[in-house]
């Protein structure tokens, strides 16, 4: 961790001066360091950095200055000891459960993962010998029944892609220490900005930096937030062997980017709030999923575990099925039509052939991906002009 972090900053002012490491040259902003390797001054002062000996920089696939800004700024952002920075969000699963698991291992997950995630616990996790049981994100009940003996990790999304379902985090902490097993959450939607999971009992963090960490839709990138021996240590030697590292100028745009995340998150939760409200009065809208709304039937659990608001995230269901999904988002004119999220644009995609339309029917349907389903991504544009933007789509259905 930084030597100058206060232990009394707030989320933001974290964002902004953690993370720093000043060269002689006193630059205000922190440079990019684009190197492939570093240099020693002696083969003895290079066998001693690579025998662990020496702490520093050794080759940027698992060291590299500017990547290590980023981590730190990150983990003291989420309160974590050491954070290890990606190439993107999958991998920085990926990093995670075959750092932590092995043959024979068993994951409990909720059954309203992202898409990508469960194809590849159940398409690549499952060749390894891991298998995965799936269950109902908010039925703490299922969570016990589901635990096996060789269950080894909790793994959820809170709140949930695309419908914003909610995780009690304290309750699944209970169980996972219960049972010897690693908790581990996804927190893309919320960031530390509005949540910070090991707050409630959490391991580990991932992130995909891609996402709301950016903010802009500039660069790929994912992160690992933890302790120092599950992060720093085990998921750290992971990626120093296999390599799916974040490269530094990504991590530039990420620490940067980081400066402003909790003033753009209270932004896209301000303007996802009163879109909200709106859309529920609208007609052709038969359900509106938003943590916020107090018909959300988690609203009171999210406003416990976000203290710092509800998201940018909106999911919808219109009439007409697909066909009528298809024509609102056809529809609109100014918003972008893009899988990506948590960017300063607002974007509209239709989850069940796109996000997830590579796990199977039936676990779409278990998930609630149905086929009228639209989310919305609420980005920095002007409220109305939004709105109006939506109306199109509506008045179309």
């Amino acid at each position: 961790m930084n030597e100058a972090l206060d232990p009394e900053w707030g989320t933001a002012t974290r964002g902004v001066r953690s993370g720093e490491h000043r060269t002689p040259y006193g630059e205000h902003s922190n440079p990019i360091y684009m190197t492939s390797s570093f240099m020693f001054d002696s083969a003895e002062a290079c066998a001693a950095r690579f025998a662990g000996e020496d702490p520093g920089n050794i080759y940027s696939r698992f060291t590299n200055p500017t990547v290590d800004a980023f981590c730190e700024r990150l983990a003291a952002m989420e309160g974590g000891e050491s954070c290890v920075a990606t190439a993107s969000g999958m991998s920085a699963i990926l990093a995670t459960c075959l750092a932590t698991l092995e043959t024979g291992d068993h994951i409990v997950a909720a059954h309203t993962l992202f898409g990508s995630t469960i194809g590849f616990f159940n398409n690549y996790l499952s060749k390894l010998g891991i298998q995965t049981s799936y269950v109902s994100p908010e039925d703490i009940d299922a969570w016990k029944a589901a635990i096996q003996p060789n269950t080894r990790m909790l793994f959820v999304e809170t709140p949930s892609n695309p419908l914003t379902e909610i995780v009690d985090m304290a309750a699944l902490a209970v169980i996972a220490n219960e049972n010897d097993a690693l908790f581990v959450v996804d927190n893309c939607f919320c960031t530390p900005a509005l949540q910070r999971p090991l707050d409630f009992g959490a391991h580990v963090v991932t992130h995909s930096a891609t996402k709301y960490l950016d903010g802009q839709g500039r660069a790929l990138g994912g992160a690992v937030v933890g302790d120092k021996d599950i992060v720093g240590d085990r998921v750290f030697r992971f990626l120093r062997s296999c390599g799916p590292t974040m490269s530094p100028f990504n991590a530039w745009i990420f620490h940067k980017s980081l400066e402003t995340l909790e003033l753009r998150m209270r932004a896209h939760c301000q303007s996802a709030m009163q879109l909200a409200q709106w859309l529920e009065s609208q007609p052709g809208v038969e359900r509106v999923h938003y943590p916020g709304l107090k018909s959300h039937p988690q609203h009171e659990l999210a406003a416990r575990q976000q203290p710092g608001g509800f998201g940018g995230i909106i999911s919808l269901r219109v009439a007409g099925g697909r066909a009528g999904a298809f024509k609102f988002i056809n529809a609109t004119k100014m918003i972008s039509i893009t899988a990506n999220l948590g960017d300063t644009r607002t974007t509209i995609v239709h989850p069940a052939s796109t996000t997830h339309v590579r796990i199977s029917a039936e676990d779409r349907a278990r998930a609630g991906i149905e086929e009228g389903l639209v989310r919305i991504s609420v980005g920095l544009e002007n409220l109305d002009d939004i709105t109006t933007d939506l109306w199109r789509g509506l008045a179309s259905v």
